[in-house]
C-alpha cells in the first residue's frame, strides 16, 4: 500500500512549496491567495538506505522502493465551509488520505502576504480546524439522516451501530473539537470510522514552515504551536520549505548534502517529513529481496504474516501457507539468502507471526 498524505493550511503558508519539497510533481508557488486552483497530486519515493544495501547485495533486475502519495489542494481561508476562498470545494479530494500535513507559517517576510494580516500560526491552526470540523459536521449530520430511519423502526443492527458511533461524533464536532477525539470501542467501529472518512478523524502532522536561519533550531512561533498541541495525539516537525525546495531541485547528491549541511541538517526534511509521517500512522516496512527485483513493501504495526502477504497480492493472502523470514542484520552480515538457510538464520513463521520492521521475507502460498 502507498502512504496517502492530504496537505491543508491556509493561503500562502508555503504548502505548493513543500509540495514541489517532495513530490515528483511540480506545483506553482506564489505569492497570492488561491494561486493552486486544480488539486495537485504528485508522488515520491520514501528514503531508505536498507533498500540500496539489499539492492548492492543481490544485483537485481529492479528496485522498486516504497511511494507516498501527496494531494494538494488550495488554500482553506475562514469562512470555506460557507463558501469563502476555493479550498473548501476541494476536500473531497484529501477524504482518501491516510494523514493530514497541516501547514503553518513560522516565518516572518514583508513580501509575502499573510490573509490575516499577521503571524500567528496557533490561530491560523484554529481557522483550518474549524473549518474541517463544519465540514465533518456537514458529512456527519447527512449520514445520521440516512442511517436513523433505519436503526429505529427497521431493526437494522448495523444501521444502528452506525448511528450510535454518529451521534458521538455530532456531539465532539458540536463542541468544536476534532471526530479523532472519539475512540472506536470495537472492531465494527474501527471499520465504520474508516467507511466514514472524517477529515478531523485523520492522524495530523503540524508541519511548520520556518525560515532558513530557523532551519535547525525553530523559533518562537514553533515553540508557541508545540505549547497549543502538546495534549493532542499528533506528530509535529519544522522544515524550511523555501530552501529546501531550492535544494531538492540539485541534481549532485553531494551539493545537496553541503548545502543541507549549512543550514544545519544531516538530512533533506523530505526524509524527516516521511519518517515522521510513517511514526504517526505506525507503518513498518518490510522487503523482498532476490536477483530479479529489490522491493519496499508498506504495513501497520501488528500485522501478521498473512496481512504482510495480502500487501503484495491478496492471493498471497488467500492462500497462506508459511513466511521465510530473514532479518535485515543477518541477511546484510552472511550476505545471500542460501548462507543464511545455511547458518540457521531464516526462520519459518505461520499466521500468528507479527512482521518487523526490515524482516526480508519469502511467502509461501497455494491458491
Amino acid at each position: 500500500m502507498a502512504l496517502r498524505c492530504g496537505i491543508v493550511g491556509l493561503p500562502n503558508v508555503g504548502k505548493s512549496t513543500l509540495f514541489n519539497c517532495i513530490s515528483s510533481s511540480k506545483a506553482q508557488a506564489a505569492n497570492f491567495p488561491f494561486c493552486t486552483i486544480e488539486p495537485n497530486i504528485g508522488s515520491t519515493t520514501v528514503p531508505d538506505r536498507r533498500l540500496q544495501v539489499l539492492t548492492d547485495i543481490c544485483h537485481p533486475k529492479r528496485t522498486i522502493p516504497a511511494t507516498v502519495e501527496i494531494v494538494d489542494i488550495a488554500g482553506l481561508v475562514k469562512g470555506a465551509s460557507h463558501g469563502e476562498g476555493l479550498g473548501n470545494q476541494f476536500l473531497a479530494n484529501i477524504r482518501e488520505t491516510d494523514a493530514i500535513l497541516h501547514v503553518l507559517r513560522c516565518f516572518d517576510d514583508g513580501n509575502i502576504t499573510h490573509v490575516e494580516g499577521t503571524i500567528d500560526p496557533v490561530r491560523d491552526k484554529e481557522t483550518i480546524d474549524i473549518e474541517l470540523q463544519i465540514k465533518d459536521l456537514e458529512t456527519v449530520t447527512n449520514r445520521i439522516a440516512k442511517v436513523q430511519k433505519q436503526a429505529q423502526t427497521g431493526g437494522d443492527k448495523q444501521a444502528r451501530k452506525a448511528l450510535d458511533l454518529l451521534l458521538r461524533y455530532k456531539e465532539v464536532l458540536e463542541q468544536g473539537r476534532n471526530a479523532r477525539e472519539v475512540v472506536p470501542e470495537n472492531p465494527d467501529e474501527v471499520r465504520l470510522s474508516k467507511e466514514f472518512c472524517l477529515l478531523t478523524c485523520k492522524p495530523v502532522l503540524y508541519v511548520c514552515n520556518v525560515d532558513e536561519a530557523s532551519a535547525s533550531t525553530g523559533n518562537q512561533y514553533v515553540e508557541a504551536l508545540r505549547e497549543a498541541v502538546k495534549y493532542e495525539n499528533a506528530g509535529i516537525m519544522v522544515i524550511a520549505a523555501k530552501i529546501e525546495s531550492e535544494i531538492a531541485e540539485l541534481d549532485d547528491p553531494q551539493e545537496r548534502e553541503m548545502f543541507l549541511a549549512e543550514i544545519g541538517l544531516e538530512e533533506s526534511g523530505v526524509s524527516r517529513l516521511i519518517r515522521a509521517a510513517y511514526a504517526l500512522l505506525n507503518l513498518r516496512t518490510f522487503f523482498t529481496a532476490g536477483a530479479d527485483e529489490c522491493r519496499a513493501w508498506t504495513i501497520h504495526v501488528g500485522d501478521k504474516a498473512p496481512q504482510a502477504a495480502g500487501v503484495i497480492h491478496t492471493d498471497f493472502e488467500k492462500g497462506f501457507i508459511r513466511a521465510e523470514v530473514i532479518r535485515y542484520d543477518d541477511f546484510v552480515a552472511l550476505g545471500s539468502e542460501s548462507a543464511c538457510r545455511a547458518a540457521g538464520k531464516m526462520g519459518s513463521e505461520g499466521k500468528d507471526y507479527e512482521v518487523q520492521d526490515g524482516d526480508i521475507i519469502h511467502f509461501l502460498f497455494n491458491v
